[in-house]
């Protein structure tokens, strides 16, 4: 099989690009190094069996001509949430949105199967507790910063199903909650990233708010390989899915689990949501999925457990020394910001 990711040098589609060619596939990596690195992939590059183009989703020959050489598409690119809605948020935008419906247009020329990745943002403010793809979508806030990212996420999904349903393209959308593991560093990194490195240098772990904010977190590997299902599986095709862990934990504990695992004498430090966001908006209280229907499609495989993640997660970053920018917020959002306020520490 020969597989296209779009965003290829990214976290997830490193890793997604790994396993592929374990499995013996041929791999095609789309990447214009914005929010990927080329280190992710510099292992891989040299392989007869890879492909590594830097280019973005938006030019459409390049996307076409990879999609015509693909049998299947992981459409993973995205400018990746606050950081750059802030600083440039009509490329943003633009290649959250066009960028996927280049590629969906693409897949629906060359008759490809696409999955595209979307976000457990979705579903924004839309009540508490485990979300269902059933449930409606309610986006956050009225401030782009607010909304800009999760809205743009709806539309790729409304525009997949569109493709589907209208030109018969087949789509598969998932929507991928709270990923985590090696590589996922840098400053765009989520809490998880932040949380380990700044238990390696010592430093308090910030938790935003009271730290009762309820959270999954999903190995990398898990993720994968349910990518993979959905791609293999003939059911999934016309479905939105969500990939995500069951397993809720707060992120007080996840601190906690972080300075245990890491074995640090880091203390806790606790600031106020205010002072830590910059769009207006509160922390949800709970995200977490409800994967059963991902379960009843692919069974319920086996998952590397979160101490085990961030064992792996503490042995990487420890490999890989050097600052790491702490995130806006405590509940595994997104890109870093500059140094969190001082605050008097508790442990």
């Amino acid at each position: 099989m020969r597989a296209l990711i779009s965003g290829g040098a990214g976290f997830i589609g490193s890793h997604l690009a790994e396993e592929l060619l374990r499995r013996g596939h041929r791999v095609a990596l789309l990447d214009d190094l914005s929010t990927g690195a080329r280190e992710n992939i510099e292992h891989l590059v040299a392989r007869e069996d890879v492909r590594f183009v830097k280019s973005t989703v938006l030019e459409e020959g390049i996307v076409r001509s990879l999609v015509d050489e693909a049998d299947v598409v992981f459409h993973l690119a995205a400018a990746v949430k606050l950081r750059s809605l802030s600083e440039h948020p009509v490329r943003s935008l633009q290649v959250n949105v066009r960028g996927t419906e280049t590629v969906l247009q693409a897949c629906c020329r060359a008759g490809r199967k696409v999955i595209v990745a979307s976000s457990g943002e979705v579903y924004g403010r839309n009540g508490e507790g485990r979300f269902r793809e059933g449930d409606d979508l309610a986006l956050s806030g009225a401030t782009m910063r607010g909304a800009g990212y999760a809205c743009a996420k709806v539309l790729g999904e409304f525009l997949a199903m569109a493709y589907h349903q209208e030109k018969g393209v087949p789509v598969v959308v998932a929507r991928l909650f709270n990923v985590c593991g090696p590589r996922q560093s840098g400053p765009y990194a989520r809490v998880v990233p932040r949380f380990v490195g700044q238990a390696l240098r010592g430093e308090p772990l910030t938790v935003f708010g009271d730290g009762q904010q309820v959270r999954s977190f999903l190995y990398v590997g898990d993720a994968v390989h349910a990518l993979l299902g959905l791609a293999e599986h003939p059911g999934a095709v016309g479905e939105v899915f969500n990939v995500g862990s069951p397993e809720a934990v707060t992120i007080e504990a996840l601190a906690r689990m972080v300075k245990a695992t890491i074995k640090s004498t880091s203390t806790i430090a606790y600031i106020p949501s205010a002072e830590a966001r910059t769009d207006g908006l509160g922390d949800m209280r709970s995200r977490v999925p409800d994967v059963r229907k991902l379960q009843a499609l692919l069974g319920d495989p086996p998952r590397v457990p979160l101490a085990e993640a961030l064992r792996q997660i503490g042995a990487f970053m420890a490999g890989r020394p050097g600052p790491q920018t702490p995130g806006p917020g405590g509940g595994g959002r997104g890109a870093g910001r500059g140094a969190a306020p001082a605050v008097a520490p508790k442990t």
